[in-house]
């Protein structure tokens, strides 16, 4: 069964386990379950998502119930009117607080404007020897998108040399073989934590909370930072 997080005439939310699929994909056909039909079947409605989350990050996921919601909530959300956070683990102790602000390339070449905030919550240092360094550190931030674009928060944290641990394509292939051999942990830690935006229906100013999923927590009390966030 799928957590609900928030459910009302119009909307719905879900906290996402990492490495659900939002829905069928041709580049993932290895996958046999999708967020779309697992909530289909566990409320009998139809529904369809308003936005994406990658399939390895967990979180927050909204869905609407009709077509006007949906279409009102994916305008809201290519107009920047949702507010968004997420948790992740990184590689090394970044700063205290940065402003990323790193245009990205579409497919297509085009480059857009890009913009990720961010703060550090805590910092570890774990007494495991990686590489030649005689421990490992690592950074749980709090990251804000000011923008939309695709893999932003994975693209953005890997500019800066703080790659999500568990990001296979943009991240740090040594850190996630040394978390894999060591932890058996394949996720990756990156968590949609909130969605704040105003009701498309009855204007109401909405705040969906998900709770860390147990692949993240795991890993949290494994840094020493307990399930305080």
């Amino acid at each position: 069964m799928l957590e609900i997080l928030y459910q009302d005439d119009n909307l719905i939310a879900i906290n996402k386990p990492h490495g659900l699929l939002v829905h069928r994909s041709s580049i993932a056909a290895d996958a046999v379950e999708f967020a779309l039909q697992l909530l289909r079947d566990q409320t009998g409605k139809k529904v369809n998502p308003v936005h994406r989350i990658d399939r390895k990050t967990g979180g927050v996921l909204l869905f609407a119930f009709d077509k006007p919601t949906e279409i009102a909530m994916q305008q809201a959300f290519m107009e920047n009117r949702v507010k968004k956070k997420y948790l992740a683990i990184l590689r090394g102790y970044t700063r205290d607080a940065e402003e990323i602000d790193y245009p990205l390339r579409k497919e297509n070449g085009t480059l857009q404007d890009a913009l990720t905030r961010y703060v550090t919550l805590n910092r570890a240092e774990l007494d495991v020897a990686f590489g030649s360094h005689p421990t490992s550190r690592y950074s749980l931030v709090e990251a804000t998108p000011q923008t939309g674009r695709m893999h932003q928060l994975r693209k953005h944290f890997a500019h800066i040399f703080h790659p999500i641990i568990g990001d296979r394509t943009h991240g740090c292939n040594k850190q996630n073989k040394f978390f894999k051999e060591t932890w058996e942990m394949e996720t990756m830690l990156l968590h949609a934590s909130q969605l704040s935006f105003k009701h498309p229906v009855t204007e109401e100013e909405i705040t969906i909370n998900a709770p860390l999923q147990p692949e993240f927590k795991r890993v949290m009390e494994l840094m020493g930072w307990g399930d305080s966030y």
